[in-house]
């Protein structure tokens, strides 16, 4: 029994024993039951009045329950794992329960964001707070109808009774008078071993609705007198706007106004959300989609720039120039590291490198605005709404209070929507025009005006001594706009002379969080080289990074309290990946497979890889994972990302790379920017899940980076060629035809 305090205040308990306002029914038909729609409406019809128990949900008379989910959902599933959280701690019927998008509201929720992996690691233990608060409550209500102790009533799939006296109830008879309670001061959760629901598949609260193509998506938008608007923003980064021929845009066909706009004036205070913004930009705006676009095309505009404009050469070059040169403050220094390389039998030296990559989400940036004197409503996809409700508020000179934003699903995000500027565009636009506006980009504006995952460069050296033994290892990373490094991640703490360091190279290009940041390429380049040193050694490469394992745990070099991982439970992901893959270097296999292993997101990963080889393309034929993520909410979720991180990962591994010649994007579409195609997909990937009980940590991006390093590995083995640099296949021509 685990008994915790409510200490979310007050203001997430909102007791209210009738019908506040006609909001609380709004947008209840996201059911998420995966029982047929129809028949679920007919055996539950909506009830005549609702009673909010907490900030978390809302429970009807008819025992029918709302669960509000508090985050952006950006295909991590979190709007069905969140509620799957509160329900098993309301020990409710899931049949019963529907799902509901909660707005922007920093007094009853905390951290709305989606990024990190963190979304149920942060809210683990709100989210089951709310749901034990609830069901508290509902006893108590209970207790106090039948005269008897609250100690002695019991509840399961949403019904309350009392063995001594034989009464029961549903929640729906008690929720009225539940409401009008005060909330208790302490609670109990459940115990693992006690969950219902978290553990168990369950299928997507919106899966009917995406498959049937209902509206769901901000794109789908659509509102009375609602004009739509395209942005033209500088062809190179490090450009200004010089002139247009705006006149003659409008007086094309449905177009209503053209006009050069600052977004962002001088002296704005901006939000860490606000990373990669253009300051100025064109704008155009009409009646549809269709005749906008054939208007932003007919823009001929002029550009100037105050200096040089930067390429891919010569950020490569500089990155190059970086690795050369000692920084001041190393990352971490263990032992002797200089004297350790001078004394070594043996030195493997590779130098990696990647290149910038863009995100690329289905659904291209939009978002809605309508601006008016004294409020703004905004709805779209944004992964971070509460830091674009900060930055609103100091662009448009209107109270946070006044400003109201919604959030729609996201077809994708990977980082690119916590960068918020095309919402300040929106809404920019919206109080110029004077009218509600959808801003609409192209394929090609979201890939020419991105917020790119940074290019890498890294060299690593390790010293063996004449028995194969690991005594010295060195890193220096360097990459735009990033360090591109940790400091304290394996094998820090397993080798007894260890020194990282890393340079960051500033550019016009804007970066940021790009699917598992810096870990994208740290992982994959660091197992490659792991690989490397362990053939120098003479040694398996699973068996030599369990040494180094075992070194981490028994005999630690330095304070094992700076390392970022734990290596029992690193360790452990690794044999049950040998084992359940059947490994043995010895086996037929063996030339074919490759493994990684890697710590990110508060998570544990290790996979190998067997992979067929055609004309120099790699495919995936198996894919062996093991997962240590703790205690896993929704199973059925779970694998689809850990899937689908994986075939990104090997797809931007293999073709992807993003290039700039004069400050320019060189790939603005797909037939240049190659991603991998479903005829190139792993043709089967399992996954295991460590049971340990442990509180949830991240699952949307681990997956991603150690199965970059498998491939590298499983290409060695089968082709015989090491791999340095990414993306594996060939030029820009090759990444346009192969497939």
């Amino acid at each position: 029994m685990t008994l915790v305090k409510t200490t979310f205040g007050r203001r997430a308990f909102i007791r209210n024993t009738g019908l506040a306002s006609g909001g609380l029914v709004l947008g209840f038909s996201w059911l998420a039951s995966c029982k047929d729609e129809a028949a679920m409406e007919a055996a539950l019809q909506m009830p005549d009045s609702w009673f909010d128990i907490n900030g978390f949900l809302k429970i009807g008379d008819n025992g029918l329950v709302t669960i509000m989910s508090p985050n952006p959902e950006i295909g991590q599933n979190v709007k069905t794992a969140m509620p799957m959280i509160v329900a098993d701690e309301l020990d409710v019927d899931w049949a019963k329960v529907l799902v509901e998008q909660a707005p922007l509201n920093t007094d009853i929720f905390t951290r709305q964001l989606a990024g990190g992996s963190q979304s149920i690691r942060q809210g683990w233990q709100g989210l089951r707070l709310a749901g034990a608060t609830a069901r508290q409550m509902l006893k108590q209500a209970a207790a106090n109808a039948w005269q008897v102790p609250v100690g002695e009533i019991v509840t399961a799939a949403g019904m309350i009774s009392h063995e001594g006296s034989g009464n029961s109830a549903g929640y729906g008879e008690m929720a009225a008078a539940a409401g009008a309670l005060e909330v208790p001061e302490e609670v109990v959760l459940k115990e693992p071993g006690e969950f219902s629901i978290i553990g168990t598949d369950r299928k997507n609260v919106d899966g009917k609705k995406i498959v049937t193509g209902q509206p769901l998506f901000g794109l789908d938008v659509d509102r009375d007198n609602m004009r739509i608007a395209m942005v033209v923003h500088p062809p190179a980064f490090g450009q200004k706007f010089k002139s247009a021929n705006l006149e003659e845009i409008k007086a094309m066909p449905g177009i209503q106004d053209a006009f050069h706009q600052v977004v962002y004036p001088e002296g704005a205070e901006l939000q860490w959300s606000d990373g990669g913004h253009v300051p100025e930009m064109l704008v155009i705006v009409g009646n549809s989609t269709w005749e906008v676009m054939q208007a932003k095309r007919a823009v001929q505009a002029e550009w100037e720039a105050d200096g040089p404009l930067e390429s891919t050469e010569y950020h490569n070059t500089e990155l190059a120039k970086l690795l050369e040169q000692a920084p001041d403050n190393p990352g971490r220094r263990d032992g002797n590291p200089e004297a350790a390389f001078a004394r070594a039998a043996t030195i493997v030296e590779k130098t990696y490198s990647a290149p910038y990559l863009a995100h690329n989400t289905m659904e291209p940036m939009n978002f809605f605005a309508h601006v008016t004197a004294d409020k703004a409503e905004l709805l779209g996809p944004i992964q971070t709404p509460e830091y674009l409700e900060n930055t609103l508020a100091g662009i448009l000179e209107m109270p946070k209070e006044n400003i109201d934003i919604m959030m729609t699903r996201m077809g994708g995000g990977f980082g690119r929507r916590l960068y918020g500027s095309f919402a300040v565009e929106a809404a920019v636009i919206s109080k110029r025009i004077q009218a509600p506006v959808k801003v609409v980009y192209s394929r090609e504006d979201d890939m020419t005006q991105g917020t790119y995952r940074p290019s890498y460069m890294v060299r690593y050296r390790a010293g063996l001594d004449a028995d194969g033994k690991l005594i010295a290892w060195h890193m220096r990373a360097a990459g735009t706009n990033d360090g591109g490094y940790f400091a304290n991640r394996f094998p820090a703490g397993a080798v007894e002379n260890y020194l990282s360091e890393g340079h960051t190279l500033r550019t016009e290009v804007t970066t940021g969080a790009w699917r598992a940041p810096t870990s994208n390429f740290m992982a994959g380049v660091e197992n490659a080289f792991l690989d490397e040193v362990a053939e120098a050694a003479g040694k398996d490469p699973i068996a030599f990074r369990l040494e180094l394992f075992d070194r981490s745990i028994n005999d630690p070099v330095g304070d094992p309290e700076k390392n970022d991982y734990d290596p029992e439970r690193y360790a452990g992901v690794l044999r049950l990946v040998r084992d359940k893959s059947n490994w043995d270097s010895s086996s037929p296999n063996a030339e074919k497979r490759g493994v990684a292993a890697y710590y990110c997101h508060n998570s544990y990963v290790a996979q190998v890889l067997d992979v067929e080889m055609n004309a120099g393309v790699p495919r995936a034929d198996k894919i062996w994972c093991a997962v240590d993520c703790g205690i896993v909410i929704n199973p059925l979720s779970a694998r689809n990302q850990i899937e689908g991180g994986i075939v990104d990962g090997i797809g931007h591994a293999t073709f992807s790379a993003l290039t700039f010649e004069d400050g320019k994007p060189q790939q603005d579409n797909f037939d240049t920017y190659r991603l991998i195609r479903h005829s190139e997909a792993p043709r089967e990937i399992e996954t295991f899940f460590v049971d340990n009980g442990i509180d949830p940590t991240g699952l949307g991006e681990p997956s991603l980076p150690p199965v970059m390093g498998a491939l590298a590995n499983a290409m060695y083995r089968k082709a015989g060629k090491r791999y340095y640099h990414q993306p594996f296949v060939g030029s820009q021509e090759d990444r346009r035809i192969i497939g």
